[in-house]
């Protein structure tokens, strides 16, 4: 849901610790441009399947999922329009996350012009900084709409390496540490 924009198109890419390793699909791509319809006029639909396979022994650096949506300007100059992130989630079955999108802001009035004026919008020049800590505190965001995306996670050998992730243990709210949800036994 992006309120005010129109065919748009949105890039992913993953990003996970040093223990985890991508055994079979895409770590990243771009999806085709989609519009608005009659019927459902708020809503932005892809329908853009991501299918991927990590392996690892260690649950720190749990692999999380990058969006960057982009879209043209006033101008047709594609310009981001979104960035947000989610962890993967890390109980097997059907889940459902809505990220909150937003894009960099300029800092001062000359510059918020110029970029409107040259078409040029402040951007991350790797997006993959949007599911780290460092730096973002000195970072002028704006909220800019929403992403929601459908996870069907499979999970193998979790109980063997020692971890419990069964759905009593399941959270609510994707806001929450992943390690607070895993427990050692």
């Amino acid at each position: 849901q992006f309120p005010g924009f129109d065919d748009l198109y949105c890039k992913f890419c993953f990003v996970y610790g040093q223990d985890w390793v991508p055994t079979a699909g895409l770590e990243e791509g771009i999806s085709q441009i989609t519009s608005k319809s009659e019927v459902a006029p708020t809503t932005l639909v892809w329908n853009f399947p991501i299918d991927i396979t990590f392996k690892s022994t260690n649950p720190s650096g749990w692999p999380q999922i990058v969006i960057s949506v982009y879209g043209p300007d006033f101008f047709g100059n594609d310009v981001v329009r979104g960035y947000g992130a989610v962890h993967v989630p890390f109980t097997p079955g059907r889940h459902t996350r809505t990220i909150a999108m937003f894009v960099p802001e300029s800092t001062s009035r000359l510059q918020k012009f110029t970029s409107w004026f040259t078409g040029r919008r402040p951007e991350f020049t790797d997006p993959r900084v949007v599911a780290q800590g460092e730096g973002r505190e000195v970072t002028r965001v704006r909220s800019q709409g929403f992403v929601t995306i459908s996870f069907n996670v499979v999970t193998k050998d979790m109980k063997r390496l020692g971890y419990d992730v069964s759905p009593s243990d399941m959270q609510s709210s994707s806001l929450v540490p992943v390690t607070e949800g895993i427990h050692k036994h």
